[in-house]
């Protein structure tokens, strides 16, 4: 640990990582790095020229034109041609292969596809942990580091109640209001992910370095800087353009008036998301900056069933969507992650069936039009009557998130009713 905060992960030897030994893959993640490296070429620039081409090679490939096109100035594409970037696009990939990280290049099917709306988007984010994270239906939850106990105590709970209907959690890793997200999200189905203004080779603060374990170990941690960059003061808007992008929303749980929570979710107004706020005592200045987000039209939030139904529409689209994940490059689990990886406690096995299976009763008229995964899980209440959602999963052969979700949909129709202990049970 240094005296600045930063601490790294508990060395381990290096376990060896597949991507390496992709020569397909080591030239497009080669060829994207070589760009974001370049002298004069920044995101929106390799935005624009992302926009033109299939891949990073082939971007590359037709280098010479760059400056015709308008992508552009002819000093830039001139020293791209050269070769100028390379020798730092190298070892940077050399550094990520010995730290055990995961590189995700920009045109890689494992790369969000809400972060290729951003008009400066990464040109490759490094990931420890489960990088299909990335595509989940995320939320986004900021605040405060000096919180009070209130904003403390609502983060965790709207947190878990997120996790809870299978949405995953994003926040930046820091102390305070972060922290209480992160450990809220990995209590459930959705779990949590943490963008990161450092490299992954580094844990900031190094108090939340048991965060950034648990995280590793059933979360994801994520960055677009390189092994080795530290915390600097510009990376932190940097890092917050990515957690509003990578979300369906953004939740300020606790902000003064001047607070980078209020960058973010500036951020996300300009990326065309939804905006959240927690109303907290009007005598704490700590709670201005949501009490002035509210003003201006951001939705009031008291519990984490408010956002879930604020993003009714756009989660539908999560529940019925194919259940398999994009392919990320393979690997075993970084180095670092796995050596420090956590024995947490766990939940005994899944409960039995609370009934004996009885006969279906008659399916109400607002059920009609189910489909999908809602429709699988309305006719197994129906058959078996109070079961808890483990047993639905395992029933359903349904991974738990996307159940939690169809749940949560069914819940906001109507149709079914959540009870203590993670049971469901039909409404009608």
């Amino acid at each position: 640990m240094t005296d600045d905060g930063v601490a790294s992960p508990p060395a381990a030897p290096v376990a060896p990582v597949d991507w390496t030994g992709d020569a397909a893959f080591l030239a497009e993640l080669e060829a994207s790095l070589r760009l974001r490296n370049a002298p004069g070429i920044g995101p929106r620039t390799w935005k624009r020229i992302f926009d033109r081409y299939p891949s990073a090679v082939a971007a590359l490939a037709d280098v010479r034109s760059f400056g015709p096109q308008g992508l552009c100035d002819d000093a830039a594409a001139g020293a791209l041609a050269r070769g100028a970037s390379t020798p730092a696009a190298r070892r940077e990939m050399e550094a990520a292969a010995q730290k055990g990280l995961l590189p995700i290049p920009y045109f890689h099917p494992a790369y969000p596809a809400r972060l290729r709306e951003l008009p400066d988007p990464p040109a490759v984010l490094y990931v420890v942990g489960d990088a299909g994270l990335l595509g989940a239906p995320c939320v986004a939850m900021v605040g405060a580091r000096q919180c009070s106990r209130y904003g403390y105590a609502q983060a965790f709970e709207i947190a878990a109640g997120l996790s809870a209907a299978g949405i995953t959690v994003v926040s930046g890793l820091a102390f305070g209001i972060d922290r209480q997200a992160h450990l809220g999200g990995l209590a459930g189905p959705g779990r949590s992910l943490a963008v990161c203004g450092t490299g992954l080779d580094l844990v900031y603060p190094d108090a939340n370095l048991d965060v950034w374990r648990e995280l590793a170990a059933h979360g994801a941690v994520v960055s677009e800087f390189a092994p080795g960059t530290p915390p600097q003061a510009q990376n932190f808007p940097i890092r917050n353009r990515v957690i509003a992008g990578l979300s369906l929303g953004v939740m300020v749980v606790e902000a003064a008036a001047r607070s980078g929570s209020l960058i973010t979710a500036r951020l996300a107004l300009e990326q065309g998301r939804e905006v959240f706020a927690l109303p907290g005592p009007v005598n704490l200045p700590s709670f201005a900056g949501c009490h002035a987000l509210l003003a201006q039209g951001a939705r009031l939030v008291q519990a984490a069933e408010d956002i879930v139904a604020a993003l009714a529409r756009e989660l539908a689209g999560y529940v019925d969507a194919p259940r398999s994940r994009p392919p990320v490059p393979a690997r075993p689990m970084p180095a670092q992650a796995a050596a420090t990886r956590p024995t947490p406690s766990r939940a005994s096995p899944p409960p039995p069936e609370a009934q004996a299976p009885s006969s279906a009763p008659a399916a109400p008229e607002a059920a009609a039009g189910l489909t999908g995964l809602e429709a699988e899980a309305y006719r197994l209440l129906g058959e078996g009557g109070r079961l808890h959602i483990d047993v639905l999963a395992t029933r359903l052969g349904a991974a738990s998130g996307a159940l939690s979700r169809a749940l949560v949909l069914l819940e906001l129709k109507g149709l079914v009713r959540k009870l203590p202990g993670m049971y469901y049970t039909r409404d009608a």
